[in-house]
């Protein structure tokens, strides 16, 4: 009689999750306020699931951050989410959302905010 260990194994390696990565997260031309130049940061979401958010970039329309966020439990098709808000004293703007179905591999991305500049992004799902 045949084993169905091979049949587990495999049906196992099947379901895995995968590990994703975001980063070389910068923004151009962010938009101004009331009370002056965005002071811009970002929160990333893979699924339901919450990342984190990156450090805020005081007075800057291209700014540029160094986090890099992961999650091990990512599955190709899950959507990867990205707001970006303008930090403020009473409450923060958001500028815009970015979302993508992920797919294996290395991608870079421009996303268009829907009160003005561009947030540029890469991942890659393994």
């Amino acid at each position: 009689m045949a084993s169905a260990l091979p049949l587990l194994v495999l049906a196992v390696f099947s379901l895995a999750q995968a590990q994703i990565r975001v980063f070389d997260l910068r923004a151009s031309d962010l938009p101004s306020d009331l009370l002056g130049t965005t002071d811009g940061y970002v929160k990333v979401f893979i699924g339901k699931e919450s990342l984190g958010k990156t450090s805020v970039r005081n007075d800057n329309k291209h700014p540029w951050w160094e986090e890099e966020f992961q999650h091990f439990n990512a599955q190709e098709n899950d959507t990867l989410k990205l707001e970006v808000y303008d930090s403020d004293i009473l409450f923060d703007d958001l500028l815009g959302v970015c979302q993508r179905q992920v797919r294996k591999g290395t991608y870079s991305h421009d996303c268009f905010l829907e009160k003005g500049g561009t947030l540029h992004y890469s991942y890659t799902l393994r």
